[in-house]
């Protein structure tokens, strides 16, 4: 023991003899020009030291001369900074000496520069404001970025005094103009965004690299948080105005939805072409507007309303030789289908299948003008006639889908209908009136005329197709018509059913008018509607909020609220006053669309949390959950207790997601519960012994369901977002209640509409065979999503094994074809994502649209899949678009009115070029096509020469080109 007492000194004083000697071979190393340097630098500093103060200005300026002249490699520090660090403590004791100004500025500069090695935080801004303020580049651009790195940290230091902060914002917009003349407009922004003065960038972009700026700046908008992505888009608007570059700038205004810019941008825009083309994004994207007193008002709101779409996409499907109409059982295929050797039991005729066959006729000719079904009257009765009741109303709208936007030709076919006894086909036949108006502002606006008639009427079957086709036919309308405060216009009359005592005012009715309200006033914030909706369910009593219709009231405050973020705050707060499992629900689906869209991680990881709770409690320990749960915070996360039929095998299991509440369950606010006994379900334990059961605590499933739904909703704004999201559907499949698994399916197709990724296809594939027919119905509706208007080759197949997997299941055999149907939209010429103009703008009616599905389809059984509502389905008509892209020219002929040409594009994957140096190519793997072309999810097109100028940047839809008057044609010389 005594031996290696004494052997560990040693060792310890071998090592420290090492560490001594390591130095000795480095000293070895430096060259001879490194040693001169460095014993330069010593004599400076110590010169610098010394009492004559004539010497110091010559000292400091070779020094500073010394370290300028350093080239380095980007890995290694500057020579001399590297020498200068052991006198930097020694440097700024000869700055408290020096007397003289000047002297002193110029210490201070190098000091500034030798903070960069030190452990000392701030001293480099510190010394630089101190310093001479000589040009900010002069000390290399490592320096400068240095100086940006620290200003983020100082900036946000509490306590920063108003004289400090003007120092600093002098210092930072040395920095910013530094960086934008040297091409790091990345950097300029980045430093602006971090100090939050955005405002300063207008000053110091110039026209060369505005482009680039306003790419970075508006790709970032999704990643930063509100308020400060609204602020990042407004910049942008600022800087494309400044740049006098209209067509960009309403696309800005667009994403923050702001209507009265967007008219304001319109008045400044001279261009007649220009013009034309900003009406044609507007009528994209659903924004109608007035136009009254421009002098090209009639071209601009003809071109605003789509009513030439259908012929644009008339002339697509020519192209493309799919204008013969097709048949259901033309899509189905069912004779490739693994057919039984024992027959089909399903019978080939029954009321679903008929049901499935005119939506999936509906749904493959959609837009086309033609097909096998309805074109003859006689044929078309006997569809009709072959369904029980709300069936024929599903049957008969039907229509609206084949003469979808041809607003004259398809009223001259609905007009049919019109006059026929049964309530049920003039009911379909006036929602498919809405369908067809969907999308087109017609300036003689047919659709109010001919439905706003029966909105009052005495047969409610009459008023729920009148009412649900005005929601679909003047969604996201701005118009004149609509917004009216008086009778006849539309959001009046439908403000008057939500308070008509009438018998014919059944809650479905009320239920669908919130829904058209919603859809009318999708993402307006308009809390006087809101406020009317939300008065309609506070006048109802707990057991009529279970109704299931209530549940569209509560949709159509949140489409109202869709993406306006932080105005929907007070909103969220005010629905908690509602019996509870019913207003915690609510108040989350207000709050998940406020923010769809935005990709705001901090709203994904609140979901996240509504989602892990878990109560599988025996009813004893409820009593406790409940008791706390009244007495916290009525904003706290809500606990969950099981869901009502969940509990001690109770024979039908609850409905998932329906809002239904116990009737003993204790308010939010911790009042005393009613007199009314618990709900049987609950009160299982009342059967085993006397005692009075204890009261029952709200079942929030319904809340959890919508937030998982939120959390699709939410990260479908950008690709990163999605991918985290996918992950964490993941874990909810596998450790989630039933009623989250359930939604899971619906969240997933949020992420990926009409993009059949493998990965998705794969996992909605394995749901769709889930031993629970309510998450399997709804992995087979979200399969028709994902792949809507794609004509998937691989999801074709799967959804063939389903129908043979599912043939003795009637509803889930429906729900196959319906998915066969979507995957076949337009014959696979459109689309349901709600993304356009290369992928920047979010449709809000389209979003509307796939929300409203997607909500029903969580409580399915009592809604979409019940023989009553499946009418619901239609609400899909907002979210179809054509997926084309068609040029159009000004016609020489008629001045003022423009004609397609079909010119080369390349069509290729979009690749991004944000912060990218030089001209990057946009796109890659092209194929030269001419238009009118298809573009698929993900695909860019460009031009493929330079004979014609697109007016629009983003070549998609409908793009107006201008001839090049540079343009010189290729001259092949041919040999003599």
């Amino acid at each position: 023991m005594v031996a290696t007492t004494q052997q560990k000194p040693e060792a310890e004083k071998k090592k420290v003899d090492d560490k001594k000697g390591k130095p000795e071979p480095k000293k070895e190393e430096m060259t001879e020009e490194d040693q001169k340097l460095e014993e330069d630098l010593n004599l400076l500093v110590q010169r610098l030291s010394e009492p004559d103060t004539s010497l110091y200005k010559p000292s400091l300026e070779t020094m500073r001369s010394l370290i300028r002249a350093s080239t380095t490699s980007m890995t290694s520090v500057p020579k001399p900074l590297k020498f200068m660090r052991p006198h930097y403590n020694k440097m700024k004791e000869i700055y408290t000496s020096i007397a003289a100004p000047e002297v002193k500025k110029l210490c201070a500069d190098i000091i500034s520069v030798l903070a960069m090695t030190s452990d000392e935080r701030t001293d480099t801004i510190n010394y630089r404001i101190l310093g001479s303020h000589e040009p900010i580049g002069d000390w290399g651009h490592e320096y400068v970025r240095h100086l940006a790195m620290e200003m983020s940290e100082e900036w946000k230091k509490e306590g920063t005094s108003d004289a400090r902060k003007a120092e600093l914002l002098q210092l930072t917009q040395d920095i910013v103009s530094h960086h934008m003349k040297h091409n790091a407009e990345v950097e300029a922004c980045d430093l602006l965004i971090e100090i939050e003065r955005l405002d300063l960038l207008v000053t110091y972009v110039q026209e060369v690299d505005h482009q680039r700026v306003c790419l970075y700046i508006l790709s970032c908008a999704p990643l930063t948080p509100d308020p400060d992505n609204i602020i990042l888009i407004r910049t942008a608007l600022q800087l494309y105005l400044k740049f006098n570059r209209y067509l960009e700038a309403v696309r800005c205004a667009i994403m923050v939805n702001d209507v009265p810019k967007v008219h304001e941008i319109f008045a400044k825009a001279t261009d007649p072409l220009l013009r034309k083309q900003m009406a044609i994004l507007l009528g994209r994207h659903q924004i109608f507007l007035d136009y009254e007193g421009a002098e090209d008002s009639d071209a601009l709101s003809e071109l605003n309303s789509n009513a030439h779409l259908y012929e644009y996409f008339h002339s697509l499907a020519r192209e493309l030789d799919i204008m013969e109409p097709k048949t259901p059982e033309g899509i189905y295929k069912s004779h490739l289908e693994h057919s039984r050797p024992f027959g089909n039991s399903s019978q080939p005729d029954s009321t679903r299948m008929n049901l499935a066959a005119a939506l999936v006729n509906g749904f493959v000719n959609c837009g086309f003008g033609v097909d096998k079904m309805m074109a003859e009257t006689e044929e078309a009765s006997r569809w009709f006639y072959k369904n029980k009741e709300y069936g024929m109303l599903t049957a008969a709208a039907s229509q609206g889908l084949i003469w979808r936007w041809d607003i004259d030709t398809g009223l001259a076919q609905c007009d049919r209908f019109l006059y026929i006894n049964d309530d049920y086909i003039k009911a379909g036949t006036l929602l498919a009136i809405g369908i067809i108006s969907s999308g087109i502002q017609d300036a003689c606006d047919p659709a109010s005329a001919l439905l706003l008639d029966h909105v009052q009427s005495e047969r409610p079957i009459m008023r729920v197709g009148s009412i649900l086709g005005l929601g679909l036919a003047y969604a996201n309308s701005k118009r004149e018509t609509v917004t009216k405060n008086e009778e006849r216009g539309v959001i009046f009359e439908l403000k008057k059913v939500l308070s008509d005592q009438k018998p014919s005012a059944t809650p479905e009715v009320k239920g669908l008018a919130g829904l058209s309200l919603g859809l009318i006033l999708v993402g307006t914030a308009d809390a006087e509607a809101a406020m009317e909706m939300l008065q309609a369910l506070m006048d109802k009593s707990e057991t009529e909020l279970t109704d299931p219709n209530m549940r569209f009231l509560a949709l159509g405050i949140a489409l109202i609220f869709l993406q306006t973020q932080d105005k929907s705050d007070v909103f969220v707060e005010s629905l908690r006053s509602l019996p509870d499992p019913f207003g915690a629900m609510v108040s989350t689906l207000v709050e998940v669309c406020a923010y769809a869209g935005t990709g705001n991680v901090l709203k994904i990881q609140k979901l996240l949390h509504l989602c892990s709770e878990h109560y599988e409690t025996p009813v004893a320990e409820k009593k406790t959950t409940s008791t706390r749960a009244g007495r916290g915070n009525p904003s706290a996360t809500p606990a969950r207790a099981a869901a009502p039929g969940a509990a001690a095998g109770t024979a039908t299991p609850a409905p998932t997601g329906t809002p239904a509440v116990v009737p003993g369950a204790p308010r939010r606010d911790g009042a005393a519960p009613s007199a009314t006994p618990a709900a049987p379900g609950s009160a299982d334990a009342s059967a085993t012994d006397a005692t009075p059961a204890p009261p029952a605590k709200p079942d929030l499933s319904s809340q959890q369901a919508i937030a998982v739904l939120g959390i699709g909703l939410i990260a479908m704004g950008d690709d990163i977002g999605s991918q985290m999201a996918l992950r964490m559907f993941g874990h909810l499949i596998r450790y989630g209640e039933p009623v989250i698994r359930r939604a899971v399916p619906l969240a997933l197709s949020l992420l990926s509409v009409s993009n059949p990724q493998l990965n998705i296809l794969e996992t909605l594939s394995k749901f769709s065979h889930d031993s629970d027919p309510d998450t399997a119905h709804n992995a087979i509706f979200a399969m028709g999503l994902v792949g809507a208007g794609t004509n998937n080759a691989r999801l074709v197949a799967m959804l063939r094994n389903l129908a043979s997997y599912h043939y003795k299941d009637q509803v889930s055999l429906m729900l196959v074809r319906i998915a066969q149907g979507l995957t076949h939209l337009g014959k696979g010429t459109m689309t349901l994502n709600p993304w356009h103009s290369d992928r920047q703008l979010l449709s809000p009616s389209a979003l509307a649209s796939l929300l409203s599905i997607c909500y029903c389809f969580l409580d399915a059984n009592n809604t979409v899949l019940n023989s009553r509502q499946h009418y619901l389905l239609y609400t899909l008509v907002l979210a179809m678009q054509p997926r084309m892209l068609t040029t159009l020219i000004e016609d020489e002929m008629k001045p003022g009115s423009l004609k397609q040409l079909n010119v080369s594009v390349r069509v290729g994957q979009a690749v991004d070029v944000v912060a990218q140096a030089g001209k990057p190519k946009t796109i890659t793997g092209f194929q030269t096509h001419t238009t009118p072309v298809l573009l698929a999810h993900g695909e860019r097109a460009e031009l493929a020469n330079d004979e014609y100028i697109p007016v629009t940047p983003h070549l998609e839809g409908l793009v107006i080109l201008k001839k090049n008057p540079e343009y010189q044609p290729v001259v092949v010389s041919s040999k003599k």
